[in-house]
């Protein structure tokens, strides 16, 4: 009987968790797999839930059963055969009914085993269901900084594989090995008795020499499959971050370089394949020649009691019978060797992810925001993502309830980094970030990321309608609510002009609309959402001229009598805030109304010169491409017209 390969790579994940990175190399790592089953048995056995604890319990009896009715059925068929060879008289008889009940026997095995899996399927489906969703509530949890260094293909490999993993565990450990060791030792058991220590002997030695080379050429072969798992990994990495930036693919015409990469990966995998596919035929051949092995002399010792008269033409059948039957699942052994190990390895890291440092909680005692109009204050703040570069250094400043203060300065000054702090995506290193009066560590996430509306620079949407990425900013919202907050983005017009409305699909990461159709729809989603504070974080940096002036419109209709925050990249869109706060490599340099910046003849005054210089050249090539137009063409500018949306 040749061993079983499963039919595709359970592909094993390179990244191994340090801190709250993956590190690659940590595949040689040694696994602690005790400590592994350890903190999965509190999935099998969970607090409070009663009823999944007696379904372990009945499914425990029922493999037991199952067992011990499997192991009496040789001595059925061992009867069935002595009572025909003994009396051809009772042939119509006593055989019939050895012959049923040998039949009944096998049936209730049978029965007994997927009875046993239909009662435990609850248990470990429950158990694979509560890691996933703490494993992607743990994701949600860690820090910005985590999922910034992250790769995306790979984090979500190790929540499919660890799961996977887990399942694999349950059916093949729980259900396959545990019982084949018990049945293993019962059969010992009664040939001793029955037969004698030679049979017993031969058998044991036989099955435990299986077991050894299986488990050693099983070991021999990892490496070879671990050689598969990394570069199914680098392929499929590769695959997905090329999907991901399919558009800078097409910009550069570098399909051919993205398949190269691909094919040199997927090339890796095939030799490896190949190899572990060649090792697997000398598995197959090795555990045969034991096989045949142990059953020629087991046979050839029965044989001879037959011939003595020592032993009967049943006790040949039965001895047959209850080694065919402990070789059967130890056909397996190879495969589910190797796969227990490498689902213990899968969980091992699917965990890791749950150990891994959330680096901003809230604390035992933090309380819910109170808002009080939503005053802002930056108190001495210093902070920085590596200790070796920090990006503030000391700033301070307030923007006080229902006034727009703008914050700008040169690129690396650290404008984008206060929209961050302001979240808690990071904690300062020190000085304090308070709003109404309250330090953000001392309140909780959630309420106070409720008390904040933000249109970002790069408006990510989700690959689905229209409408649901309005909602996002309200989960509960009626549909009312929905396309009132789109009338105010003024983006009404353009999704009920679309072919299926507010159902239309915006593509992968929005890609189907424009940049402008997708600000607007960030807009209405913060409409929508009604917080305390609003932050527009360079909401217009990535538009053309007219298409920011369309922005800037609705942006002032949102933010009227709210306190906001501009995070500003182009000095034209903040020259109405009540205060210009001017960074500078991390500190304050400059802060004031526009007019009395440009006084000062500063950094503020030398970018709205340089912003203005660049503007007017704007233009101009605008004039020259209207000039350039000939009559009855149409003259394409800039900012004109969206893409087809949805």
């Amino acid at each position: 009987m040749a061993a079983v390969e499963w039919p595709y790579p359970a592909v094993e994940f390179q990244a191994y968790l340090m801190s709250t990175r993956f590190d690659p190399a940590a595949e040689e790592a040694p696994q602690n797999h005790l400590r592994t089953l350890r903190k999965l048995l509190p999935y099998l056995w969970p607090q409070g839930r009663v009823d999944l604890r007696i379904r372990v319990v009945i499914a425990l009896a029922l493999l037991a059963a199952a067992k011990v009715t499997i192991v009496y059925v040789p001595f059925l068929y061992k009867a069935a055969v002595d009572a025909l060879d003994a009396s051809l008289n009772a042939v119509l008889v006593v055989p019939v009914l050895l012959v049923i009940a040998y039949g009944v026997a096998r049936v209730l095995s049978q029965a007994f085993g997927e009875l046993r899996d239909a009662v435990f399927a609850k248990v470990g489906q429950h158990a694979l269901r509560t890691v996933a969703l703490e494993t992607f509530r743990h994701l949600h949890a860690l820090a910005l900084r985590f999922h910034l260094e992250r790769r995306t293909g790979g984090l979500s490999r190790v929540i499919e594989r660890g799961t996977k993993g887990i399942d694999f565990l349950l059916r093949f450990t729980l259900f396959n090995i545990l019982p084949t060791l018990l049945e293993i030792f019962l059969v010992c058991g009664i040939l001793l008795v029955n037969y004698g220590v030679a049979f017993s002997a031969v058998t044991f030695v036989a099955v435990a020499g299986y077991i050894a080379f299986t488990l050693a050429i099983t070991e021999w072969r990892i490496k070879y499959r671990r050689e598969m798992n990394r570069t199914d990994t680098i392929a499929n990495t590769r695959a997905i971050d090329s999907l991901l930036n399919f558009e800078t693919v097409k910009y550069f015409g570098n399909e051919p370089h993205e398949a190269r990469r691909f094919d040199e990966a997927m090339a890796r995998y095939e030799r490896a394949a190949v190899t572990s596919q060649s090792t697997l035929s000398l598995l197959n051949i090795g555990q045969g020649v034991i096989i045949s092995t142990g059953l020629v002399v087991v046979m050839l010792m029965a044989g001879d009691g037959v011939a003595s008269g020592d032993m009967t033409l049943g006790d040949f059948v039965l001895i047959n019978t209850f080694l065919i039957q402990l070789y059967q699942p130890l056909n397996f052994l190879g495969f589910v060797y190797r796969e227990i190990k490498q689902s213990l390895v899968d969980m091992e890291q699917m965990f890791r992810l749950l150990d891994v440092h959330t680096e901003v909680a809230d604390g035992p005692d933090a309380r819910p925001l109170r808002p009080q109009g939503g005053e802002i204050a930056f108190e001495d703040v210093h902070f920085a993502y590596d200790p070796a570069r920090p990006i503030l250094k000391g700033i301070s400043f307030q923007v006080p309830a229902g006034r727009t203060i703008a914050v700008v300065g040169p690129s690396g000054a650290g404008k984008s980094t206060i929209s961050r702090l302001l979240f808690r995506f990071y904690d300062v290193q020190s000085g304090r970030v308070l709003v109404d009066g309250q330090d953000v560590r001392t309140v909780t996430q959630g309420s106070l990321r409720a008390a904040f509306g933000i249109v970002p620079q790069d408006t990510v949407l989700f690959n689905d309608t229209i409408r649901y990425n309005i909602r996002y900013g309200r989960p509960a919202a009626s549909d009312e609510e929905i396309e009132r907050a789109a009338r105010l983005a003024r983006i009404h017009d353009f999704i009920t002009a679309l072919p299926d409305g507010y159902d239309s699909l915006v593509g992968e990461r929005g890609l189907k609309l424009s940049g402008g159709e997708k600000q607007r729809v960030a807009i209405a989603r913060t409409i929508l959402k009604e917080p305390e504070i609003l932050l527009f974080d360079e909401a217009t940096s990535a538009l053309d001229s007219q298409t920011e002036q369309e922005i800037q419109a609705s942006l002032r209709e949102v933010s009227a009598n709210r306190t906001t925050l501009v995070v500003a990249h182009r000095l034209s869109t903040v020259v109405d805030a009540d205060e210009i706060i001017v960074l500078d490599d991390g500190r304050i340099a400059e802060r004031g109304r526009h007019q009395a910046l440009l006084a000062r003849r500063g950094l503020y005054a030398d970018m709205w010169a340089r912003q203005q210089e660049a503007a007017e050249a704007e233009r101009r090539l605008h004039a020259l491409a209207g000039e350039a137009a000939a009559p009855g063409t149409d003259a394409v500018g800039l900012g004109g017209g969206s893409r087809q949306g949805a």
